[in-house]
């Protein structure tokens, strides 16, 4: 399949769709992004790989790299970190106060910012040197040892995260962050601060879509088993409050970001990136998620 065609197909098809979406200028130094740039990247498990557009940019990924964080958890705690957090769609916006408070301190799921933040606090428990182990991992799911934070975003949320501090002292109050709240936070905060490229996205999803291992490498990220289940976890709660829609429309497990990236998993087949900074209401990329609506439905390629 010529996918780079379909791209290009898809790309000019959506230069007559007004973007309503706007870039997260709640975050300062996103504010400063071009809006107007656009990347895809599709990688096959077998090695084939197909580029449109801005597939070399680096950009903020946010809380796509909560994925990266919560295989690292998942695969050092295993069950156990279901005490720790929940596993179902939240209902309510990714940084709401009000499903925390009635859980008693629970977060939903790992990918809701305070599902996230309890993520890094078990892996500040678990971890030397959580930061550094944090991009060696992601080094290893892409072979590309340049990906690196960007220390103004870090700060530039740190600066302007009020209300993911208060998801954190309240889950403090019931008992369920065990480090000290500065250095949890700084964790959480250099973690949405990474830049990574479709291209370097695309191909740190692998192991994702083959059962856990890197193909690159051979290296067993996960069991099969639980690679599954991230999987299903991505696909139930990849998305804030639209995994419903981006399962109906799409019909792959993924997950978005802030910084306008969504990755998306085939299993057994491919991966997928592409980078729109404007979003939806939602938080989700708006032009990402019509391409790649469109995208699944000329290639027939959902898992539905």
């Amino acid at each position: 399949m010529n996918y780079e065609t379909i791209f290009q197909e898809i790309y000019q098809e959506l230069l007559s769709v007004k973007d309503i979406g706007q870039v997260a200028d709640y975050i300062p130094e996103l504010a400063y992004v071009a809006p107007e740039q656009f990347g895809v990247r599709l990688t096959t498990i077998d090695g084939e790989k197909f580029a449109f557009g801005d597939a070399e940019k680096r950009f903020s990924i946010q809380s796509i790299a909560k994925v990266f964080t919560f295989v690292l958890a998942y695969s050092r705690i295993k069950s156990s970190i279901w005490e720790r957090t929940g596993l179902e769609p939240a209902g309510t916006p990714f940084n709401s106060l009000v499903q925390l408070e009635y859980d008693k301190g629970i977060p939903r799921n790992p990918f809701i910012n305070a599902g996230a933040i309890v993520i890094c606090d078990i892996l500040a428990s678990e971890l030397a040197s959580p930061k550094e182990n944090i991009l060696s991992f992601i080094h290893r799911l892409t072979g590309v040892n340049s990906i690196g934070y960007n220390d103004k975003v870090a700060l530039s949320e740190k600066k302007t995260g009020y209300r993911n501090y208060a998801l954190v002292n309240l889950m403090k109050s019931f008992g369920n962050i065990r480090n000290d709240i500065d250095i949890v936070m700084d964790i959480y905060f250099h973690i949405c601060s990474i830049e990574m490229s479709c291209t370097e996205l695309s191909q740190s999803f692998l192991f994702l879509a083959n059962n856990g291992i890197v193909p690159h490498s051979g290296e067993q990220i996960l069991s099969a088993s639980r690679t599954k289940r991230t999987n299903a976890l991505m696909q139930t709660c990849g998305f804030y409050d639209e995994a419903g829609e981006f399962t109906f429309k799409v019909g792959l497990p993924g997950k978005s970001g802030v910084g306008g990236g969504i990755v998306a998993v085939h299993p057994e087949k491919y991966t997928i990136a592409v980078w729109s900074p404007r979003l939806n209401k939602k938080g989700n990329s708006y032009k990402g998620m019509l391409f790649l609506e469109e995208f699944t439905t000329k290639t027939s390629s959902s898992i539905f």
